[in-house]
């Protein structure tokens, strides 16, 4: 294994496992509303993203991504993760981790839709076969709840919406998170500052000895960003493909074994599914991977 390799290998795994372990780290803070612990990501976040572009030397590209068009598209994506971190701190602190996992499970098949619809990419027929198996298990979900799972659905679309808006520009994922935080942080400074004249309110926190966890919001969502930056040049995408995985299965397994979040026979079921559907998406996307590097060592060599 090359050395390129290995680092790839660690930087994914890296991320994966940092995302995973998200919910420890909001459930210590789970004292502080998910409004109020959104702003804190928000505001020590941009400072982060500052440190890193200066430790990379990377003013000059951040100079050149701030054109009207790719800020215009930098806001779009802002609004819709700032929905997406609000949303999942939410469902840490409502104990509906599970839930969120499966959005997250979910995540790639409706990546898929979106570039069928906004790219014109087409699918494969076992492609079809795997988001009509995942349509099930969230109409399974759907039956059991009485309602839709709609954490599970409105982080699994504002995150693939995200992936689709970033895509659409050509912007280091540094730069790209610096931007939008940049364009999230007077509104939440703002909030802040309000909410610190209100009865029981602060800049950092109620007072707890916990609230000093408080400025790691700000590494935690950028590290495994940049080390998923990292990854992504040296890894193929099938291999990314079938280690995304591993944060929401590390998620589920906090949510049932470690917070104890109730989970069915019906729950048992949907998520049957789900795997199922995942199984299949990730088995025909390493065939398809497959079958396009022979036909382009073929063709080099005709």
């Amino acid at each position: 294994m090359s050395s390129e390799l290995r680092f790839g290998l660690f930087s994914a795994f890296g991320a994966y496992l940092l995302w995973g372990g998200l919910p420890l780290y909001f459930r210590l803070l789970d004292h502080i509303a998910p409004e109020e612990m959104l702003a804190h990501r928000i505001v020590w976040g941009l400072p982060t993203a500052l440190l890193f572009i200066a430790a990379a030397a990377r003013w000059k590209d951040l100079r050149g991504a701030l054109t009207r068009r790719r800020l215009g598209f930098l806001a779009i994506s802002a609004t819709l993760i700032a929905i997406n971190w609000l949303v999942y701190i939410w469902a840490v602190s409502a104990e509906r981790v599970t839930e969120a996992s499966l959005g997250y499970f979910i995540n790639p098949l409706v990546s898929v839709l979106i570039g069928m619809v906004f790219f014109s990419e087409k699918l494969r027929t076992a492609q079809w076969v795997a988001i009509a198996i995942a349509a099930s298990g969230v109409g399974v979900l759907t039956w059991e709840l009485g309602r839709l799972p709609w954490v599970s659905l409105v982080l699994c679309f504002s995150f693939a919406t995200y992936g689709a808006v970033r895509k659409k520009i050509s912007v280091d994922s540094r730069i790209g998170f610096c931007i939008e935080t940049a364009l999230l942080f007077p509104v939440a400074f703002i909030w802040l500052a309000w909410f610190q004249t209100t009865e029981g309110g602060g800049w950092v926190g109620d007072g707890r000895w916990l609230d000093w966890l408080l400025p790691l919001a700000g590494p935690i969502t950028a590290v495994p960003l940049i080390l998923f930056a990292l990854a992504a040049k040296r890894l193929k995408l099938a291999t990314i493909g079938m280690m995304q995985y591993m944060t929401p299965t590390i998620q589920f397994l906090i949510a049932v074994l470690l917070f104890r979040e109730p989970f069915g026979t019906v729950d048992a079921i949907a998520f049957g599914l789900i795997w199922t559907a995942l199984i299949v998406f990730t088995t025909d996307s390493v065939m398809g991977e497959r079958k396009a590097r022979r036909l382009a060592r073929a063709a080099r060599y005709t």
